[in-house]
């Protein structure tokens, strides 16, 4: 199973990018999707989560992020919006993940940086 994450880059405070990551593989299915972040010098922390019947965010994102997933794609999105310089982090998505109908797995994608400057 791979995970492939897309959509970072620059861009200036108060605007918007979308996030996007896709798994592909042998999957049997997916429970829990999820969007974590990483700043130089700083722990990983998670962003927003996306279960079957709930959805979780860091209350620093509240209000301004969106995390969706897309079933048939096997994949998870973070929209983020009013974007803020301490926002700047790598990003990564992560999945639990079912290979062959047995118990579920964490998966990791690359990490895509967000910069938010002017």
């Amino acid at each position: 199973v791979q995970l492939q994450a897309s959509g970072g880059g620059l861009v200036q405070p108060g605007g918007s990018l979308r996030l996007s990551c896709a798994a592909s593989g042998s999957i049997f299915s997916i429970n829990i999707m999820g969007w974590y972040r990483q700043a130089p010098g700083k722990q990983r922390e998670l962003v927003a989560l996306t279960r079957t019947v709930s959805t979780n965010y860091a209350d620093s994102v509240k209000g301004r992020f969106t995390i969706s997933r897309d079933r048939a794609k096997n994949a998870v999105y973070l929209q983020m919006n009013s974007l803020k310089p301490e926002d700047t982090s790598v990003y990564y998505c992560n999945m639990a993940v079912s290979v062959n109908a047995g118990r579920y797995s964490d998966y990791w994608g690359q990490g895509t940086l967000v910069t938010v400057s002017s």
